[in-house]
């Protein structure tokens, strides 16, 4: 019982401490922000800016082009037509190392090309598709490269700037078994040495 008086004491004793402590904080913050409303009104207007200069308006020299020496020039433009080149191949007929019309066109181009830049030699690789046996695939792909080569003898370039290979079937550049795939693969392709 002794207990339960003290703590009936304890309480009647906190309880109106934390009740007058809440009230002198309430007036506190009251009086703190009619405080500062007073401030507010008395503190006079700041005085108004004076706006800035407008900044000058950027002008922007046009670039100037690049200067590009005359060996640059010839340079990029020796690695353009090189490049028409190797991207062009030449394509055959199923079982033939003749050349068509349109073979014998790129070819033109390229001996155009190659006659403008003396000092490059070429491989020529033949390809075959994958029907038939690999020593046939083989010997049909010499013969293309062949074929493409001795055309562009004929057109006045020296032989010694061209060798040949055939990789038969072995480097395919579609790889389906069907005539689309076939027609890529039937090829004369031309390699920078």
């Amino acid at each position: 019982m002794k207990k339960s008086i003290w703590v009936v004491l304890a309480l009647l004793l906190v309880i109106p401490g934390l009740l007058f402590t809440a009230s002198c904080g309430k007036k506190s913050l009251t009086a703190d922000i009619e405080t500062m409303k007073d401030k507010t009104k008395e503190a006079p207007a700041p005085p108004p800016r004076a706006s800035a200069p407008a900044p000058a308006p950027v002008v922007q020299k046009a670039p100037e082009p690049l200067k590009i020496s005359e060996e640059e020039m010839r340079a990029r433009e020796k690695t353009s037509a090189m490049q028409a080149l190797m991207n062009e191949d030449v394509y055959f007929d199923y079982d033939s190392a003749a050349l068509a019309p349109a073979a014998q066109e790129i070819l033109k181009k390229k001996a155009v090309a190659l006659n403008k830049y003396s000092n490059i030699s070429i491989t020529i690789e033949g390809h075959c598709d994958e029907r038939g046996t690999n020593e046939y695939n083989l010997a049909l792909g010499e013969r293309r490269a062949e074929s493409a080569k001795k055309f562009l003898i004929d057109l006045g370039l020296a032989a010694s700037r061209f060798t040949t290979i055939s990789y038969g079937e072995e480097k395919p550049v579609g790889t389906s078994s069907n005539e689309e795939a076939w027609v890529k693969n039937r090829r004369a392709h031309f390699v920078l040495k």
